[in-house]
């Protein structure tokens, strides 16, 4: 279905040439049915958008593109399970683009190229990743682009045609971030040395917290909470990013961030406190880094290691960052912190006295904390990390 079919934005419409948001909608409807006002106009409008988005009308029960796709109903059921979406009996409700998709799942499975199980994660974490980010774009677009008092429409009446702008570019960008993204992780995997470390990898983990949020989800209202969240993923979203980390997840209050050097992850824990340290209108921030094998899998990070990070957090003083002994030691290895002071100032000293050694030049100062008990890990030594000087 083309914008002109649709009796929407013909193209070639130039959106920059003055006219108001209000203006370029109100074209966009022209030709369209009469507005919503009832529940059977919303049902057409509904229907006429997913017509929209997917480009094709529903032809098929999900029995009929299973057998269309040469796949069992039992199998086609597991894949639709496992991108989200809901059971709908026999309903006529499928296009051929989801016949296309099972056909592609089960092509992979035949020619050896994936397991059926494996097939299965394919879809489960496409759907899970997908679906947050059609939730937030939908969510984000229709809240800050289409209030009713700048377009003189209601938000139902200008779904249609904002959507009909949006897809083409927002395909097009999806499409370019995924291959970043994928051409960034397999360089990843193939500098791995060794199979073994493609799934269970030694890096450092991180989680950020914010101090204090359940009393603030009390005292502030629903706008300033959600506007301080956003603000706060965004800032550790950017900073973890510009300084060769990977943001894992976000969880609201806290962070989610991993780094394949200790010494990238130290600066991003520090940088992450002196950011919000200088914004006031942020609670205090904690932060806690592990360092050790992890195990990778849908994007996620799991295993000792994560729970111990996020241990750290837990115990971590207001604005500071908690490191655990195997970081310490990372740190040390590779020369960005002295494991103890005393070392440092020997080195130093030799260096002073012309023993032709240049003087150490530590980033991080690493400063060993009480031992404490942590349930499910044993007694844990952490270590205060701070800027060396």
């Amino acid at each position: 279905m083309t914008a002109d079919d649709a009796g929407g934005v013909p193209r070639g419409v130039d959106t920059d040439s003055g006219e108001t948001e209000g203006d370029a909608v109100r074209d966009a409807l022209a030709g369209d049915p009469p507005a919503a006002g009832d529940e059977g106009d919303e049902n057409n409008i509904a229907i006429r958008l997913e017509q929209l988005i997917l480009g094709a009308d529903r032809r098929y029960t999900p029995f009929q593109a299973a057998r269309s796709a040469g796949v069992s109903m039992d199998l086609a059921a597991r894949f639709w399970r496992a991108m989200g979406f809901a059971d709908i009996g026999q309903v006529k409700a499928l296009t051929e683009a989801d016949v296309l998709a099972l056909r592609r799942l089960a092509g992979l499975v035949e020619a050896g190229l994936l397991s059926e199980a494996m097939a299965v994660q394919v879809a489960r974490s496409t759907g899970q990743t997908t679906a947050r980010l059609a939730d937030w774009q939908i969510d984000s677009f229709l809240e800050g682009l289409t209030e009713p008092q700048d377009s003189g429409l209601t938000r139902t009446e200008i779904t249609y045609p904002l959507v009909q702008l949006l897809l083409p570019e927002l395909e097009e960008f999806l499409v370019y971030v995924w291959r970043r993204q994928l051409a960034a992780a397999t360089g990843r995997v193939v500098r791995a040395q060794d199979d073994a470390e493609m799934v269970d990898r030694r890096l450092a983990v991180g989680f950020a917290d914010l101090v204090g949020f359940t009393r603030l989800t009390r005292r502030l209202e629903e706008e300033e909470l959600g506007e301080l969240v956003e603000a706060f993923e965004t800032t550790c979203s950017d900073l973890v990013a510009a300084h060769g980390g990977r943001l894992i997840k976000t969880l609201g209050d806290e962070v989610l961030f991993s780094a394949d050097d200790a010494g990238i992850a130290a600066e991003i824990g520090l940088r992450l406190i002196e950011t919000m340290t200088h914004d006031e209108t942020m609670p205090e921030l904690r932060v806690g880094i592990a360092f050790g094998t992890v195990t990778t899998r849908m994007g996620d990070v799991f295993g000792t290691t994560v729970n111990l990070a996020s241990r750290l957090t837990s115990i971590a003083p207001k604005d500071t960052v908690l490191v655990d002994e195997a970081f310490a030691e990372e740190l040390g290895r590779i020369g960005d912190a002295p494991i103890s002071e005393a070392d440092a100032a020997a080195a130093e000293k030799a260096a002073q006295e012309g023993t032709g050694a240049p003087p150490p030049s530590y980033r991080f100062a690493l400063q060993p904390m009480w031992q404490r008990p942590v349930r499910g890990l044993g007694v844990v030594e952490p270590w205060l990390l701070t800027r060396r000087g």
